[in-house]
């Protein structure tokens, strides 16, 4: 049994989400969370956001048990970039890709 949440279009780079999924990856849930409300990184904010929507999902869908709760899986994969225009020198044009990223934590049950 798993519960999962996805975050899509997320405007934060997958590079940088990264960072912080490292960090919760196979850890109790209320591990987790306390590692995402002390790191202070962009990225923290809107996994913290998603774990809670995850754990309620566990909860209210799948009647898990949220103490046995584990981070089992955690991955961000590239969405769609937006891309915007800088002017520069000359009357030229250079291309800024702001990336977004689809977030998705599957949560599972400690045996």
């Amino acid at each position: 049994m798993e519960a999962r949440a996805i975050l899509r279009y997320a405007r934060i780079s997958p590079r940088k989400a990264k960072i912080v999924i490292d960090l919760i990856r196979n850890k109790p849930v209320g591990v987790a969370m306390g590692i995402l409300k002390h790191t202070p990184k962009a990225a923290s904010e809107l996994l913290e956001k998603l774990l809670k929507s995850a754990i309620a999902n566990a909860e209210n869908n799948h009647e898990m048990d949220v103490e046995k709760l584990y981070v089992a899986e955690v991955y961000a994969n590239q969405a769609p970039t937006l891309k915007r225009i800088m002017p520069r020198a000359q009357g030229r044009a250079y291309r800024i890709r702001k990336r977004q990223s689809h977030i998705t934590l599957v949560l599972k049950e400690k045996e």
